[in-house]
């Protein structure tokens, strides 16, 4: 994906958020001076992977396969900050890859915009789908769900996701952007996560401009 189309995604999710009222720290509206001038203050932002995360998985076709992420705070394991919170935008019909956490656990919620659909399948040991029933908990209330069935959260539903479970999701193709929030234990994108037909978790970037914002995969280069 194009640099100065990243950034423009970035200007529309911005717009998006404010319009839903819903409101980003600082540092996501920062341009690369900011970022260069604040570097010796930043190092819980650069170490825990705080800010924009607009991935492709790898996949290369970002409206098929992909999510925006922005990550709003993140700790480590044992640092007494053992928590994550995300936001994140769905577009309409864009899936996230099959894929599970190692350790994470998480609620996703839909925060509002249309309908959310989710998918989840228990696992064999080989990193396969199993057929087994799965328990679900939407709000606090229990389900048992076949492996392929669709779940469908409204506006203000959430639903619990252990660890080990294999889960997507995706914003229902006539629905519009959808708000989706993310509640979970420590957020780790290094080596957390086991996906399904991904062989890269960043999107590669063809440098077209400078860029406008940065992303979090791009503090290493930059900062």
């Amino acid at each position: 994906m194009k640099r100065s189309y990243i950034d423009n995604l970035i200007l529309k999710s911005i717009d998006f958020f404010n319009k839903n009222k819903f409101y980003l720290p600082e540092f996501a509206y920062w341009t690369l001076t900011t970022w260069q001038e604040k570097s010796n203050e930043i190092e819980d932002i650069r170490n825990h992977l705080l800010g924009w995360d607009i991935t492709d998985y790898g996949k290369g076709d970002f409206y098929k396969f992909g999510l925006i992420h922005f990550t709003i705070r993140n700790g480590k394991y044992n640092s007494g900050r053992n928590f994550c919170e995300k936001v994140m935008i769905g577009l309409p019909g864009q899936k996230l890859p099959w894929h599970y956490h190692f350790n994470k656990f998480e609620d996703i919620m839909n925060r509002g915009g249309g309908e959310l659909i989710v998918q989840v399948r228990h696992k064999t040991k080989e990193n396969e789908f199993s057929d087994e029933n799965v328990m679900i908990s939407i709000d606090g209330i229990k389900k048992v769900v076949q492996p392929r069935e669709k779940i469908i959260l409204q506006p203000g539903q959430s639903i619990y996701l252990p660890a080990r479970v294999f889960h997507r999701f995706w914003a229902k193709e006539t629905s519009g952007w959808i708000l989706i929030g993310e509640i979970s234990s420590v957020n780790d994108d290094k080596s957390d996560n086991f996906y399904i037909g991904v062989n890269r978790r960043y999107m590669e970037i063809e440098e077209d401009t400078e860029p406008i914002y940065l992303l979090c995969s791009d503090y290493e280069k930059y900062l």
